[in-house]
């Protein structure tokens, strides 16, 4: 394994992939950010805590650009982290991933931890607005959310671990964590919050960040693989003298 390409590899991925994802935001969620702050926004005015004046406006307007702009350099932060993380497991994994080449066994794994670590833990604890739900939970929502894709990602792990030691039967293991991630599901405690915001704004803006999570694992599959393809970095360097 050349590990310092390898390394580049990775990073390239992961940095390319969290841009990809930070500009798919801006175009997917933001605009339901929009409606929903607007909502908060009026609240406000009409509870007297804040004045619709034209500083009100330019201070709002200059923290939601300043906002608006660091979505792709979080992106990219975050795509750096996830897309290491992913880049380990795909070396550790990829003779065993099934798929003809590096590509659709990086697609494949990037589906699995798709799965795993992000749609699962969605469905139970789905992705609100900032301006939804009680600031006073926001601790106790971060931790259940967290926990559960630690859960299913290790649960993940364990099951594909007798996935590999299984010959025949192998089904037995992923019907195994079907069960397994079904009971931790319908165990897990329920969002604290009560959703006072329209119903359609919200589901909008689950949908809408579902799609900007998914187009990042697509994206980072795709990258991966096809740099792995291409530069082979577990390919030993010939000697020159051969």
């Amino acid at each position: 394994m050349r590990t310092f390409l390898f390394i580049v590899i990775v990073l390239i991925s992961g940095l390319s992939a969290g841009l990809i994802h930070g500009a798919a935001n801006l175009v997917f969620v933001e605009p339901s950010l929009d409606q929903a702050i607007g909502i908060e926004n009026q609240h406000l005015f009409a509870s007297g805590e804040a004045k619709d004046t034209p500083e009100f406006r330019v201070e709002f307007d200059s923290y939601r650009y300043w906002q608006k702009s660091g979505q792709v350099l979080a992106g990219a932060i975050l795509g750096i982290s996830i897309g290491s993380l992913f880049g380990i497991i795909f070396v550790l994994s990829r003779h065993s991933l099934p798929g003809k080449s590096y590509v659709s066994k990086s697609l494949i794994l990037a589906g699995i931890m798709w799965l795993a670590i992000y749609f699962i833990p969605f469905l139970k604890y789905p992705a609100n607005p900032p301006t939804v739900g009680d600031p006073d939970t926001v601790v106790l929502r971060s931790i259940l959310f967290l926990t559960f894709i630690a859960i299913s990602g290790f649960g993940a792990l364990g099951f594909y671990k007798i996935f590999k030691k299984l010959k025949n039967k192998k089904f037995i293991a992923i019907l195994g964590y079907a069960v397994f991630i079904g009971m931790v599901f319908f165990a897990m405690p329920e969002n604290p919050d009560k959703i006072t915001a329209p119903m359609s704004l919200v589901d909008h803006f689950r949908m809408m960040s579902a799609v900007a999570v998914s187009i990042y694992w697509l994206s980072l599959g795709i990258i991966l693989g096809s740099l792995w393809n291409h530069f082979k970095p577990d390919n030993e360097l010939k000697s020159a003298f051969n």
